[in-house]
Order: C-alpha cells, then sequence, then structure tokens
C-alpha cells in the first residue's frame, strides 16, 4: 500500500517528477536551494509552485466529483452556481495536497502515518518485505578491496545508492524500519550497482523471515512470489473478492428512484368541517438518471375516497395518483395532502412511487395516517 497506492506516494512523486523538469537533478536542485533569491530562482519557484497548486486543485476536484453528478457539478463549480460546501472541500484538498505532497513529503510517513504503525503489527514470519541479506553482504568492502581479498568481504560495497534512493532517508541494511514504505527504490538501485560489478542480484531483495532463515542456512533463494501461496493469502482473496463481488452486484441492481416520506407533527391532521380528515407529507423523489423523468405517486393502503394533491396541484384536481416531472439527478421534494372522506378510517399506509418511463421502476415508502382517537 505505502510504496505505490499510497496518494501521499502518488503525489510526492508526481511532485518530484515536476522538481527534476523545472529545477534539474539532484545536484541542481541543491546548488538552487542554496542561491540567493534571483529573479531566475523566484520565477523557477513559482513556476514549480503553480503546477503543484493546479495537481492539489485538480485532486480536490475529482474527490468533489464522486459525491454528486459528475459534469453537472463540474459545470456548476466553475460558474459560480455550486455549494458552498463543494468550494470549501476543493480549498481544504487542495491545501492539504499542496503542503503534504509538495513540502512534507516523506514527513508524513515517518512521523504522522498510523498506517506504518498498524503494519509493523500485523507482520510475521511469512510476510513479504523489503530485506537486505546481510549474511551475503557482509561485511562490506568496496570492489578494490574484496578484489584484493575476495574472501573477506561480502557482496555489498558499501556504495550508498540505497539510502541515496530511499524516499523516507532510511537505511535498509540497519534491517527493517518504521520509515519504510515498501516502494522498492533500494532493490531496483542494488540491482543495477550487482549487474555493474558483476555479482548476483537479490543483495536486496522482497523476502521472508522464514526464506531469510532457510537461504542464510544455504538453502537456494526464492522467487518472491512463492511466498504468496499460502492458505491465508487465498482466504484473504476470496474474502475480498465476495466482498467485491457484492459490491458490483449491488451497483449493477440498484434501483434510479428513491422516496422518502415524512409527515408533518404539528399538528398532526386536520379536520375539516365535513368530517373529513387530512394529513400533510413532505415527499422527497429522488431521481438518479442523467434525463429527466415523470414519476407516478400512489396512494396504496387506504380506504376507497381517499385522494391526494400537492402545492403544484390545486385540490380540484385531487386523485389518488398525482405525476410529477423530476429533474435530471435531482431530489425534487414536494408538500402533498392526504384526505380521508368522513367516516372512513386508517391507520398505517404507503406511497408508491413509479418511473413513467420503460424501467418502470418503483419505490414503496410506509408511513401513517394520523386522525382523532389515533394518538
Amino acid at each position: 500500500w505505502c510504496g505505490y497506492a499510497c496518494p501521499q506516494t502518488v503525489w510526492t512523486d508526481l511532485f518530484q517528477h515536476i522538481d527534476r523538469l523545472i529545477d534539474g537533478d539532484r545536484n541542481a536542485r541543491a546548488r538552487l536551494d542554496k542561491a540567493p533569491w534571483t529573479a531566475s530562482k523566484i520565477a523557477r519557484r513559482l513556476s514549480k509552485w503553480s503546477i503543484y497548486l493546479v495537481i492539489s486543485m485538480a485532486t480536490g476536484g475529482a474527490w468533489i466529483l464522486y459525491f454528486a453528478d459528475a459534469p453537472t457539478l463540474f459545470v456548476d463549480f466553475f460558474t459560480g452556481e455550486a455549494a458552498l460546501v463543494a468550494y470549501m472541500t476543493v480549498g481544504i484538498l487542495t491545501g492539504t495536497t499542496f503542503w503534504l505532497g509538495g513540502f512534507m513529503r516523506e514527513q508524513v510517513c515517518i512521523y504522522m502515518c498510523p498506517w506504518p504503525r498498524i503494519q509493523t503489527a500485523m507482520l510475521d514470519e511469512k510476510s513479504l518485505i523489503v530485506t537486505y541479506k546481510d549474511w551475503r553482504g557482509e561485511p562490506r568492502g568496496s570492489v578494490k578491496k574484496a578484489a584484493k581479498n575476495p574472501d573477506q568481504y561480502g557482496d555489498c560495497i558499501d556504495c550508498l545508492q540505497c539510502v541515496a534512493v530511499c524516499p523516507t532517508g532510511i537505511d535498509i541494511r540497519e534491517g527493517q524500519q518504521i520509515g519504510c514504505i515498501t516502494c522498492a527504490l533500494c532493490i531496483d538501485a542494488c540491482d543495477k550497482v550487482m549487474a555493474e560489478v558483476g555479482r548476483p542480484r537479490g543483495l536486496i531483495d522482497y523476502a521472508t523471515l522464514e526464506q531469510c532463515e532457510a537461504e542464510a542456512a544455504g538453502a537456494p533463494a526464492q522467487p518472491a512470489w512463492k511466498a504468496l501461496l499460502r492458505v491465508r493469502t487465498f482466504i484473504y482473496f476470496g474474502i475480498w473478492g465476495a466482498i467485491g463481488a457484492a459490491m458490483l452486484f449491488a451497483l449493477g441492481t440498484r434501483t434510479h428512484t428513491d422516496l422518502t416520506v415524512s409527515p408533518d407533527r404539528n399538528p398532526p391532521y386536520m379536520l375539516l368541517k365535513d368530517g373529513s380528515v387530512r394529513n400533510a407529507y413532505t415527499l422527497r423523489l429522488r431521481n438518479m438518471e442523467a434525463r429527466p423523468r415523470d414519476m407516478e405517486v400512489a396512494l396504496t393502503g387506504l380506504p376507497e375516497g381517499a385522494i391526494m394533491w400537492t402545492d403544484a396541484v390545486a385540490r380540484e384536481n385531487a386523485a389518488p395518483e398525482q405525476v410529477i416531472a423530476v429533474p435530471a439527478n435531482e431530489t425534487k421534494v414536494v408538500r402533498a395532502y392526504v384526505m380521508l372522506p368522513p367516516g372512513a378510517r386508517a391507520d398505517a399506509f404507503a406511497f408508491r412511487l413509479t418511473s413513467l418511463d420503460e424501467q418502470r421502476e418503483q419505490d414503496v415508502a410506509e408511513t401513517t395516517f394520523a386522525m382523532p382517537g389515533s394518538e
């Protein structure tokens, strides 16, 4: 997770690419950091930070698009019509991404992130981790020293490339540490050096504690993928696979129509002079499709003669069913009134919402009808 999928790692890598593009390689950046604030340095800094800011804002914008209709919110955001919370969320995420990815970087991993502490508690002797094989690398010595006394030195030539490429600056040769994000950059650097000096790769490699103990005792090195062939791995894979399949099934079969009903509490009912009883309700009709749809709201479970109307439909046009137009990707709030004729009684009933299109999706919301004597 830390080395490949964590957003902090992704942002840090991306911003480091921008550093190399604007400021040059590591030595050039070090010289620029020590240089006085000239017009050239200010221009480079402003250019780099501007790119940081654009990436950070895109990150924040991408997050808010998950929680609303993306095309509509995208247009509303840049036309000033989006909700205040959208601008606040983008501002907060832009600021944190800009600061954490652009300036704090590996300090987040070492001092702020709880995941390394959690991960260390989950490791066992079968966990695949980045490991320095000290039985092969020690004692360390340069290529020239090893050439003069080949039996006195291990494979590590103490070039410090593994330390130089480490994002958090640890020395993996000192053993597993909480600062290791398992990015494997030290593995790549060490393999490259081993190839240049004509020694076998894998001085730093993915390995388990069991594999290391066996290899130190003389057993041949095992490929990293073999560590994954264990019962626990297959159980975890099955559990996560089942969860993923269930989520995909729920996503594929979910309805695009939703109805919620809230009855008025004060007053719970109105007793009219002809003996009729009227209740008021707030209906929320949700259309989760990118096109407007007509929806029918019908009464079910009430005695014959029950009628309904809304603020947009006059009482003279009251009926057991009403058709309401709901815009695309919106929730329409409707004030509805339900009336029973004199002498009729009811307790529980339901509103049924039906989309008047080829899908004919339905949702039912149960509620109660308040009347004298039902308190």
